[in-house]
């Protein structure tokens, strides 16, 4: 099997370890200097990182469908939708209410480890979907 197929394997391992809630082995799977891009502020390298981004979670059912995976070299694109349910989004009061967003990671792949991650997610889908308005200042 090629690397890139390998890298793929372990990109979508990634998705499905987060809808198993499965930090420590994600966390397996990360290298000792993975940083992520796009998500929360302040991360620590590696696991550490990976465990601080889960913690901010607080309590969280959610599910990933994975809907496309894409790779080059040493890059891995996934494209997939969330749906989940926690108390509350970016401060956010969730009141028991589903929300359904897309998502998109980008994992660079090195000896079979995660390095780097880009995310890009519908995070003003979510904070809509819960009932936050815009509305524009005078």
């Amino acid at each position: 099997m090629s690397n890139i197929e390998n890298n793929k394997i372990i990109a979508r391992r990634w998705i499905e370890l987060i809808s198993e809630h499965n930090i420590e082995d994600i966390c397996e799977m990360t290298a000792p200097n993975w940083k992520m891009h796009g998500g929360l502020p302040g991360l620590s390298p590696g696991p550490d990182g990976v465990r601080q981004l889960f913690a901010s979670f607080g309590d969280i059912d959610q599910k990933w469908t994975i809907e496309d995976v894409i790779a080059e070299a040493d890059k891995v694109v996934v494209r997939a939708t969330n749906t989940c349910t926690q108390e509350s989004f970016f401060g956010i009061p969730a009141s028991g209410r589903q929300q359904t967003f897309t998502a998109t990671f980008i994992h660079r792949i090195v000896d079979g480890k995660i390095t780097e991650t880009w995310r890009n997610a519908d995070d003003l889908g979510r904070v809509l979907q819960l009932g936050a308005k815009i509305e524009p200042t005078d």
